[in-house]
């Protein structure tokens, strides 16, 4: 990444010297996940080597980046803002739907509280698909990511407001230690010029905030063209429609993320099929 670029980000970054911890749904979550974190602690060596150890199957980055849009389709039970959305959905038969149906990669989230989700899910999607799998959690301790990577995946979403500056730097520069991958998420300029600043390449622009739940398509809108063209950038949340494809395409997004919209149809792979033919603008976004 240039240093210039990281220079016209350091007002950015600097916004985050005084952070507060989460609110909201966000900050529940959070809270339930450093408990859980804490658990894992004492199995950080037995992680570690089972980490080492894992099959994570092909490159997520590398199987975003097509001449069509990518569609990351989301394996969903339920979720905060909806209730339950599929509570009897089973993992590794969505995931191989839509895999039938052109994803490019998936997305397992494993978060039990408030999503219904399981690192069993994450496991068996892996083992029953060919294509990248994320791990879509509430990641707040590196602990958590080597037990992403040893279930698996080949990534994992690292949310820029869940954590302090100093926890996202350690998050990130674990994930690169052990080789797992990082969708980073962003919702507006400052936190997209902290995470470029500490070397995010991959980067999610959440339309929704996770704080009060509120979706507002207007910030990919926004975000999107910011990011560079050396990154990889992922429209999420609020995505439901061809048309909303066509939208994040047109504001520079390689890819979009759909979950609820995918989890809750009959038939994931024929709700799928007619998503996955938008094609990319490749120069949509300038820097």
């Amino acid at each position: 990444m240039p240093n210039s670029y990281v220079s016209r980000r350091s007002t950015e970054a600097q916004a985050f010297s005084h952070w507060e911890p989460p609110t909201g749904t966000l900050g529940e979550l959070v809270a339930s996940a450093e408990a859980r974190a804490n658990t894992l602690r004492g199995r950080a060596a037995e992680l570690g080597r089972a980490a080492s150890a894992a099959t994570v199957g092909p490159g997520f980055r590398a199987a975003l980046v097509k001449s069509k849009v990518g569609v990351i389709a989301e394996v969903k039970r339920a979720s905060p803002s909806r209730g339950p959305i599929n509570p009897g959905l089973r993992a590794s038969d969505q995931a191989r739907a839509y895999e039938r149906g052109g994803a490019v990669a998936i997305s397992v989230l494993t978060e039990g509280t408030r999503f219904g989700g399981t690192n069993e899910d994450l496991s068996a999607v892996r083992s029953g698909v060919k294509i990248p799998v994320l791990r879509k959690d509430f990641h707040v301790d590196p602990v958590q990511l080597l037990e992403a990577r040893s279930l698996g995946g080949a990534a994992a979403l690292v949310i820029v407001r869940a954590v302090p500056p100093a926890r996202l730097a350690e998050l990130l520069e674990t994930a690169r230690d052990i080789g797992l991958e990082t969708l980073v998420e962003v919702r507006n300029e400052a936190e997209l010029g902290l995470a470029l600043s500490l070397g995010a390449e991959l980067i999610g622009v959440n339309n929704r905030d996770l704080e009060t739940l509120a979706v507002d398509l207007t910030t990919m809108d926004r975000v999107l063209p910011l990011i560079p063209r050396w990154c990889v950038a992922v429209a999420e949340s609020g995505i439901v429609s061809r048309a909303d494809i066509e939208r994040a395409a047109s504001h520079g997004a390689d890819a979009v993320l759909i979950g609820g919209v995918l989890s809750a149809s009959g038939s994931p792979e024929d709700a799928l099929r007619p998503l996955t033919s938008v094609t990319r603008v490749t120069n949509a976004r300038k820097n």
